[in-house]
């Protein structure tokens, strides 16, 4: 895994991940959002929210996106702006899911399934969340 970053202007930098559809690759993101949290002062609260969301937005990709297929890589851009803003990007290569008809993980009858909660904790921890038409790929927003 190598991380990149290049500095886009004086107020933007850009960071770019590849990393294997591996469940271990989840390591690599805690890491890197550890390093941030260094680098950036980012706030505790902040830092748990990001934290949990890019760990969600990862296994969702490895597992559900490229099936754990560790020829299938999962992609994660983030822009930092001013220092003031983060976006993450988090694609993979699967096929893509409608996220608009996700099973309410707060019914009833699901709430003793042991996953389905993913995308609910990211509309709630995120600041801001944007799928693509293929929901493929997730754009998550954070201030700092």
């Amino acid at each position: 895994m190598t991380t990149n970053r290049v500095d886009i202007s004086d107020n933007t930098v850009l960071y770019t991940l590849q990393l294997p559809s591996k469940l271990d690759s989840i390591t690599t993101v805690e890491n890197f959002i550890d390093s941030l949290k260094e680098e950036y002062k980012i706030a505790d609260d902040t830092y748990a929210n990001m934290l949990t969301c890019m760990s969600e937005a990862t296994i969702n990709a490895i597992i559900h996106g490229n099936k754990q297929d560790e020829n299938k890589k999962v992609y994660i851009n983030l822009e930092v702006h001013d220092g003031k803003r983060m976006q993450f990007t988090v694609a993979d290569e699967g096929e893509g899911f409608d996220y608009e008809r996700l099973p309410d993980p707060t019914a009833p009858e699901n709430l003793e399934n042991l996953t389905g909660r993913g995308i609910f904790i990211i509309k709630h921890l995120a600041d801001q969340f944007i799928f693509n038409m293929k929901g493929n790929e997730i754009e998550l927003h954070f201030k700092l």
